[in-house]
């Protein structure tokens, strides 16, 4: 009984969590707000929300040079054209969201160098502990 009541805890934090998800969707057109249309320089970014629940029931707002470019919800992907060169790229809480989202302290931003040819790709995650981040996806 004890190691039970030692163990259910952890299951319990670690089910909050994010994860990269099999099924990711893309989103929707009415959520996605610049770097729409392929310039001749353009590089394509694309940024991609793991699943679960922390934060599951709120979108983020996606920035580039910290202009609000997508509002993104768990399990979803979004792809931008930006001009070739450094951007800084970020997350925010949604400021048009509705409830607890919405009136979060959340910002996060990476100094980027957007080339073609890169792995210009980045995930944004979740955890209990240091809540929402944006980072570069690692290939193998």
């Amino acid at each position: 009984m004890r190691s039970i009541l030692a163990v259910l805890p952890l299951l319990v934090l670690s089910g909050c969590a994010s994860y990269q998800s099999d099924e990711i969707h893309p989103v929707p057109a009415d959520r996605l707000l610049a770097y729409q249309q392929p310039g001749k320089d353009s590089v394509e970014l694309e940024v991609t929300r793991d699943a679960g629940y922390l934060g599951g029931g709120c979108y983020v707002a996606v920035t580039i040079d910290r202009e609000v470019a997508a509002r993104i919800g768990t399990g979803e992907s979004a792809s931008f054209h930006v001009p070739a060169g450094q951007h800084v790229v970020g997350i925010i809480g949604d400021k048009d969201g509705d409830g607890l989202c919405s009136k979060a302290m959340l910002r996060r931003e990476l100094l980027v160098s957007l080339e073609p040819g890169n792995d210009n790709r980045f995930r944004i995650n979740s955890d209990n502990r240091t809540g929402f981040d944006i980072k570069p996806v690692v290939t193998r």
